[in-house]
C-alpha cells in the first residue's frame, strides 16, 4: 500500500477506477461527496459536469457515484470515457447546511487500487474540503492529494467549480402591460435537502404541467456483518428489501417488492418498477424503486416500505434510509435509525397525489409483517406466505 499526503501525486492503474473516500461520521451532521469535471480553467463546462446526489452519473456514466454508507463513499470512474477538454476530477466532501466542521474528524482518506491518499482534520475549521484530484498528464491518468478547505459548504464550493447553483425566483413587479417573454434562465443545479422529521413530516413536491419525470427511490443501510449467537461469535449480514404498495386513481392496487417476484412496471400500470433485488451487500447503494413521474396523474398513492428480511431485526443497526429523488426538486430524505424496534417492517414515507402535487409524508411505523402494516394504512390486499 503507497500512502500519499497533501501535495503528493501518483500514477494511477489503467483501466476503469473506483474511488472509495473513507470520511466517517460526525453526529448530527451530514457529509456529502461529489466530483466536479473541470477543464484547465478549473471550472466545469456546464452544471452536468457535477456528480453528486441529485446527479449520481456525469459524461454518459464516465464518472458515477456509485454508493454511500456507514462512513464511505464510491465513485467509479472510466478515464478512457471522459470527454476532451476535462483536465481533471476533482473529489470533495461538504458538511451538509454547515451543521459542523472537519475538525471534528481525525482524518479522511482517498484510496484507489494501491494508493491510499490521507487528508489530517484535526483543528480545520471548514464546511468544505477539496480532497484528492485525478487529472491528465503527458496521455496518461495521475492522482493528487489536495486538502484544500473552503467554508460555506457545497454552495460556496460548487460556486468556486463553476457551477450555477438554485436560487429561490424572486416575485416579479406589477406590469401595467404586457412585457416581452424573458429569456430563459440558464440550467442550474438544486443542492437542496429536506430530512422529513418527527416536528417536520412533509413536504409538497410541484410542478407546473404534472409531469415529475423519473422518480427514484432508494434504500441504504449499514451492510456490514451483525454480530449473533451466544457470545457474538456468529455474523450474519441485515438483508433490507425495498417495497411500495400501489393505488392508481382507477382504484387498481398492486404490491411491489422482490419477494414473489412482483417487480412491477414503469411504463405500464403500477408505473412502479423495483430494480432488482441486493442480497448480498455487494450493490453499495442499496435497491432501487423507479417511478413513472410522468404518469403522477394516474397515481392516487404510494407507502414506501422496508423490511429486514434476514439479519437480526433492530432498526438502530441498520442506519436504514430512504431517499426520494424527483428531478428539479430537493431531495428527500427520511431516516430510520433513530429506533431500536424489533419488528421486522418499516412503512418509511407516503407519496400522495394532491391535487397534481406530490405530497411526501414520513411515517416511519413499525409492524411484524405485510398485513399488519396493510390493516394500520387499510390497504385491504390479501395475503399468503411468499418467497423471492
Amino acid at each position: 500500500m503507497t500512502v500519499l499526503s497533501p501535495g503528493a501525486n501518483a500514477p494511477l492503474p489503467s483501466g476503469d477506477l473506483t474511488v472509495l473516500i473513507r470520511h466517517g461520521m460526525i453526529p448530527g451532521a451530514e457529509i456529502d461527496v461529489s466530483t466536479f469535471l473541470v477543464t484547465g480553467t478549473g471550472k466545469v463546462r456546464s452544471d452536468a459536469d457535477m456528480c453528486f446526489y441529485g446527479q449520481p452519473s456525469v459524461a454518459g456514466g464516465a464518472v458515477a457515484l456509485a454508493g454511500a454508507s456507514g462512513g464511505e463513499t464510491r465513485f467509479t470512474v472510466a478515464p478512457s470515457r471522459i470527454p476532451a477538454g476535462v483536465e481533471r476530477v476533482i473529489f470533495t466532501a461538504t458538511i451538509h447546511e454547515n451543521r459542523g466542521t472537519f475538525g471534528q474528524l481525525s482524518e479522511m482518506e482517498v484510496q484507489v487500487g494501491v494508493l491510499t491518499g490521507k487528508i489530517p482534520c484535526s483543528g480545520r475549521t471548514e464546511t468544505a474540503l477539496i480532497l484528492a484530484e485525478v487529472y491528465r498528464r503527458n496521455g496518461s491518468w495521475k492522482i493528487r492529494v489536495v486538502g484544500q478547505g473552503f467554508n460555506g459548504g457545497l454552495a460556496a464550493l460548487a460556486t468556486h467549480l463553476g457551477v450555477e447553483i438554485a436560487e429561490p425566483a424572486p416575485t416579479p413587479a406589477p406590469s401595467p402591460s404586457p412585457a416581452p417573454a424573458p429569456a430563459a434562465p440558464p440550467s442550474t443545479v438544486n443542492l437542496s435537502k429536506v430530512s422529513l422529521t418527527k416536528q417536520n413530516s412533509t413536504v409538497n413536491l410541484q410542478k407546473d404541467d404534472g409531469r415529475f419525470g423519473k422518480i427514484r427511490v432508494n434504500l441504504n443501510w449499514n451492510q456490514k456483518a451483525q454480530k449473533t449467537g451466544l457470545f457474538s461469535f456468529g455474523s450474519s449480514n441485515i438483508d433490507l428489501d425495498l417495497g411500495a404498495f400501489v393505488e392508481m386513481r382507477n382504484g387498481n392496487r398492486s404490491v411491489v417488492q422482490a419477494l414473489g417476484n412482483a417487480f412491477g412496471g414503469f411504463g405500464t400500470p403500477p408505473f412502479v418498477k423495483l430494480l432488482g433485488d441486493d442480497r448480498t451487500g455487494a450493490v453499495t447503494d442499496g435497491e432501487w424503486l423507479e417511478i413513472n413521474g410522468d404518469k403522477w396523474a394516474d397515481i392516487d398513492r404510494i407507502l414506501i416500505y422496508a423490511f429486514i428480511y434476514e439479519g437480526v431485526p433492530n432498526w438502530q443497526q441498520t442506519d436504514g434510509v430512504v431517499k426520494i429523488i424527483v428531478p428539479g426538486q430537493p431531495e428527500v430524505e427520511v431516516r430510520m435509525n433513530e429506533f431500536g424496534d424489533k419488528r421486522g417492517m418499516c412503512a418509511v414515507a407516503s407519496l400522495e397525489n394532491s391535487n397534481g402535487q406530490v405530497r411526501v409524508s414520513r411515517e416511519v411505523t413499525f409492524h411484524k409483517g405485510h398485513k399488519e402494516m396493510d390493516s394500520s394504512y387499510g390497504w385491504g390486499f390479501r395475503w399468503t406466505a411468499g418467497s423471492k
